[in-house]
């Protein structure tokens, strides 16, 4: 590839002299489980010790991959090889780099490295890991992405926090002057009260709880076998001399209720406080930035422009607590390593911070301003269909199980009644010149938004009982969307309002270009 972008304006770099060990550190770990469990359990005579030699191949391959790694900083991209006898070369230019994600563990503290992740839009995997550089290397690899993010940047030295073109586009020496000059505003930190709020609104206890799960399972089947059979047995001594009333039983079932909610409540407190310790949203130019953790910190960047949709989540407890969720989906990887992409924007924050910054960072939108349109009322049981299968398949489960008792889950009907009506009252779209927006929920509330130029796909799509009832339900496609994000829909409009919204948007998106 003989490109100007692939000519270097420096010499080439390498990774950190202990690259080799963070690399076999992150082969083994999809591994460590089984063989923790073997050597444990396992029997020497049997060759528990061969699994070493895969080991031993492991750290060759990732000394290997330290000698043969390289990067160089060229006009307008960076370009990294790798391999020796079979070579590679990426050119990966400044403005396809979408997010930048540097993660620095307990690990990388002891050694003063960091890893550095480039993402770009649509790609299951980054654009380049580079595992790892010394933290200064780190920070001032981000810089440069972070200061020459557009095409056509002048040309520079070596990474620098000081050298670059400006996300704005301003010239080399303005954006030296901006970089010494300027530092990144802060938007929203996140105190001790505030995560001791996200510990107790969040189930965070049950990632904790699977991962416990996951792990134990793979030690292999006669663990969860003994395991159980030491239950049953003292289940059955137990039982057998103690014979309780029924009161007895349901408080103690009560009592056990309580104290698995209090533990998981406690698992959900830790993950927020190591998950979530010194959050800071800062804001250089155009660029976001989020830098969290304890144990691990995670520092991750990206464009404002880069946002594709935003969601504003409101449970129960938040109410309670008058908080809210404020998240984003940015247009990066979004399969692997989905943690250090952009994505919180505030994982809890009072109602009028949430609002401060939708005011701030897309003013466009006049988001204090928006006109709700609701949803017609007589659709409401609609909504309620999705719950009936699962209400009669546990009905007819412990019909089989209990006999007549088991009709008493059909008791739920009423409650799925009232949850849809609910849903449907509260429903509503609105639609701007620069923002269309939906929100739903009555339980668990959100509002989904997303500015016009960032839609990618407009599909209107009609059921049976949808040309039955003259409705239809529009669907609004936006790049980035987890699959845990709310979909960006409106939802059994009458035909004629949801093609009247399908062409006046579908206008709109003709005459504009997209931009993400």
């Amino acid at each position: 590839m003989t490109t100007d972008a692939a000519a270097p304006a420096e010499p080439e770099h390498r990774l950190h002299p202990m690259s080799w060990l963070f690399v076999l550190v992150a082969q083994l770990k999809q591994f460590i489980v089984p063989l923790i469990a073997l050597f444990l359990f396992g029997r020497r005579d049997e060759g528990g010790l061969w699994p070493l030699i895969g080991v031993g191949v492991l750290a060759i391959g990732s000394l290997w991959q330290y000698f043969t790694y390289r990067y160089a900083v060229a006009e307008d991209a960076l370009v990294v090889r790798s391999g020796l006898l079979e070579r590679r070369l990426r050119v990966i230019p400044f403005s396809r780099i979408h997010n930048v994600a540097v993660e620095q563990s307990v690990l990388h503290r002891v050694f003063g490295v960091a890893e550095v992740r480039l993402e770009s839009a649509g790609g299951s995997k980054p654009e380049a890991t580079m595992r790892v550089l010394t933290l200064a290397d780190a920070l001032e690899l981000e810089t440069l992405v972070r200061r020459r993010g557009r095409a056509g940047s002048a040309s520079t030295r070596a990474p620098g926090p000081a050298m670059a073109v400006a996300d704005d586009g301003v010239g080399p020496d303005q954006a030296t002057h901006a970089a010494a000059t300027t530092a990144p505003e802060p938007l929203l930190r996140m105190g001790t009260m505030d995560l001791l709020r996200l510990g107790v609104v969040s189930n965070r206890g049950m990632i904790l709880v699977g991962a416990g799960v996951a792990a134990f399972s793979q030690t292999g089947g006669r663990l969860w076998s003994n395991l159980f059979e030491r239950l049953g047995g003292t289940w059955e001594t137990w039982y057998g001399a103690n014979h309780w009333p029924i009161w007895q039983w349901l408080a103690g079932g009560l009592a056990m209720l309580a104290a698995i909610l209090l533990v998981l409540r406690l698992l959900s407190l830790l993950l927020a406080v190591l998950q979530y310790y010194g959050f800071v949203l800062s804001r250089d130019g155009r660029r976001l930035t989020v830098e969290r953790g304890l144990l691990t910190r995670w520092r991750t960047s990206a464009s404002r422009r880069r946002i594709q949709a935003w969601t504003l989540t409101e449970g129960l407890l938040h109410r309670w607590l008058k908080q809210r969720t404020l998240e984003v989906d940015t247009a990066a990887s979004q399969q692997e390593g989905q943690a250090r992409t952009l994505h919180e924007l505030a994982p809890i924050a009072p109602r009028e911070d949430c609002d401060r910054l939708i005011g701030e960072l897309l003013p466009q939108a006049r988001w204090h301003a928006l006109e709700w349109q609701s949803v017609p009322m007589r659709g409401w049981w609609r909504r309620m269909l999705s719950t009936l299968p699962w209400i009669v398949l546990v009905t007819v489960a412990l019909s089989v199980r209990l006999g007549g008792w088991g009709l008493l889950a059909l008791a739920w009907l009423p409650w799925a009644a009232v949850q849809a009506r609910a849903e449907a009252r509260r429903a509503g779209w609105t639609l701007g010149e620069e923002l269309v927006a939906v929100r739903e929920g009555w339980w668990q509330r959100y509002w989904r938004f997303a500015e016009v130029d960032k839609l990618q796909a407009l599909r209107l799509t009609r059921s049976p009982l949808d040309r039955h009832f003259d409705t239809a339900t529009l669907w609004l496609d936006t790049a980035g969307a987890g699959a845990r994000s709310p979909q960006l829909c409106i939802r059994y409009l009458p035909y004629a309002s949801a093609d009247a919204v399908y062409r006046r948007l579908s206008s709109k998106l003709a005459r504009r270009p997209l931009r993400w």
